[in-house]
């Protein structure tokens, strides 16, 4: 096999191994390595917590402390170079006789920002740069647009029926929870809550939640709904969770929350980020959706499709949806990190799971 393909091999096993950490060591990125020597694979490892060993010291310290003397280590993103709440992992990689290093993706934050590799080269180290590039941008794209555009990730997400609508006439829609309340003026159950996603659905809700870093909902959702905006059907990390308030409505937002009052979308985005939250979930409500719609400001739109006819109501967003981004609900939920084609900067990122 040629170096070139091994190369590749070995980069998509790091992309792999990187993907255990998402939602468990935000707001630093994903990243897995792969120790090789003659042929074989002598360590693994990756980013597992925040603030415990990166990658690239979970592979080394398994080993011997001279094993690793001229191998190849695979590592998805630049290796940094300084001291954070661990050693830098390129003084490991030079105590250790590494000889030569093979990345995916540089190191945008201004701590590492090509100081890796130098430190690396000027130890007389090998370094491949850019294999996969591609797809470890893909994998750390929230890491990526945290760092680059300076504001979290953004996520909209809304469950709605096989004919579009949110709620039924004269119902809102509680959607953090992805249900829909149907009064007595409807015919419905005296403001009893009846669910337009499938349990499969709502349980791959929860586990989108334990992946992002928050989640946020507008003053209505939060009056309407008093929700908890925890993931309760998922293992996993609690997202922060976040009320936007711009009427200053709320006086009774419980203080583990976010209680903010941003006037527009972009200063919101600007305090997330100042409070180093990398990605985010907007669960709604229609107003807080089309606000961020309107801003061109989000990356991703999720869509749980539900299969219950309203036949009237509240109206879902209408965004562009190709055929191809359908999902069906067991196989959206057997992936880790679902991934979605890059339509381009207009039409972003759109999936819908269908039941």
């Amino acid at each position: 096999m040629r170096q070139e393909d091994l190369d590749i091999m070995y980069m998509r096993r790091c992309l792999q191994l990187a993907a255990n950490g998402l939602g468990r060591v935000r707001p630093n990125p994903l990243v897995g390595c792969v120790v090789v020597k003659e042929g074989a694979v002598l360590s693994e490892g990756y980013h597992q917590e925040y603030g415990h060993n990166h990658a690239e010291r979970n592979a080394l310290l398994r080993l011997p402390a001279e094993a690793a003397a001229g191998a190849t280590l695979y590592v998805n993103l630049e290796p940094c170079s300084h001291f954070g709440k661990t050693p830098p992992c390129a003084d490991l990689i030079v105590e250790r006789g590494i000889r030569r290093v093979v990345c995916c993706n540089d190191d945008p934050n201004p701590l590492v920002a090509g100081r890796g590799f130098a430190k690396l080269e000027a130890a007389g180290i090998e370094v491949v740069r850019h294999v996969l590039e591609a797809e470890g941008r893909e994998l750390n794209r929230r890491f990526f647009t945290f760092m680059e555009q300076q504001r979290p990730y953004v996520i909209l997400k809304w469950a709605q029926s096989a004919d579009g609508f949110m709620a039924p006439s004269g119902g809102e829609v509680c959607c953090n929870n992805i249900a829909a309340y149907k009064g007595e003026a409807t015919g419905g159950h005296g403001g009893q809550k009846y669910w337009l996603s499938t349990p499969g659905q709502n349980m791959l809700n929860h586990r989108w939640r334990t992946e992002e870093a928050a989640i946020l909902v507008g003053s209505q959702t939060y009056l309407d709904d008093r929700p908890q905006l925890t993931a309760r059907h998922w293992h996993g990390s609690q997202p922060q969770p976040i009320v936007l308030d711009r009427r200053h409505r709320l006086t009774d937002v419980p203080a583990h929350w976010l209680h903010l009052d941003s006037p527009d979308i972009p200063s919101l985005l600007t305090t997330l980020y100042e409070k180093k939250i990398q990605s985010l979930i907007v669960e709604g409500g229609r107003k807080v959706l089309d606000a961020f719609l309107a801003s061109g400001l989000y990356d991703e739109v999720r869509i749980l499709q539900s299969p219950q006819v309203l036949g009237s109501g509240l109206e879902a967003p209408v965004v562009h949806t190709p055929p191809a981004l359908r999902y069906a609900q067991g196989s959206a939920r057997n992936a880790t990190g679902i991934p979605l084609p890059n339509l381009g900067e207009e039409l972003r990122r759109v999936l819908i799971i269908e039941p």
